[in-house]
């Protein structure tokens, strides 16, 4: 583990590889699964505004789902998540013509409708947090179901946080990125990865 601020780091998080590879997964991870994306408290705002010009790209069965359970839902641990299908997929997702899952919240970010990329749990994937009184903790999530990511990270030879530049600087700030490119130099000279 590193500290950085109030951030507990997995030295996974720098020593794992990671690229995600959907022709292969073909977005598994937005099927599989207890229950729906961990939405942040202010995301479940932005879920109710955005809902009007993402339904559109929704799949019938997802709107029925929508509006039987909500834009949102509570699980069984009393998180705040994406309602899903019939056990299943997200309701924020549709397939494309190769039958690969993606998500209809960040397509409509793609075409520059709304400036919401898509819930943060799924941006940042596999990096899992979980926030504690005092710190914040960054964690490496293994699913088997991402065997091919971690088989083409391994290939490319691309750490995780390297392959999540985006999210992370989307969450935490160019700043603590720079701090996660410095700890990954230092873990080098140190012969720990």
């Amino acid at each position: 583990m590193v500290q950085i601020d109030d951030k507990i780091v997995s030295t996974d998080i720098f020593t794992k590889r990671f690229v995600c590879n959907l022709s292969v997964c073909k977005g598994e991870c937005c099927v599989e699964g207890e229950s729906g994306a961990p939405l942040e408290e202010e995301e479940t705002a932005i879920l109710e505004e955005i809902y009007p010009i993402v339904k559109p790209y929704l799949s019938p069965k997802a709107i029925e789902g929508i509006e039987k359970q909500g834009k949102w839902v509570v699980d069984m641990d009393g998180d705040k998540v994406t309602p899903i299908i019939n056990g299943k997929e997200c309701v924020y997702t549709y397939f494309d013509e190769e039958g690969i899952c993606k998500c209809a919240i960040d397509k409509a970010h793609q075409e520059g409708k709304i400036d919401f990329k898509k819930p943060i749990s799924c941006h940042l994937y596999p990096i899992r947090t979980v926030r504690y009184p005092d710190f914040e903790a960054l964690n490496y999530h293994t699913w088997p179901i991402c065997a091919p990511a971690r088989e083409l990270g391994g290939q490319l030879g691309v750490p995780i946080y390297n392959f999540l530049k985006e999210p992370i600087i989307r969450k935490y700030g160019e700043a603590f990125y720079d701090e996660l490119v410095d700890v990954d130099k230092t873990l080098k000279e140190q012969g720990v990865i």
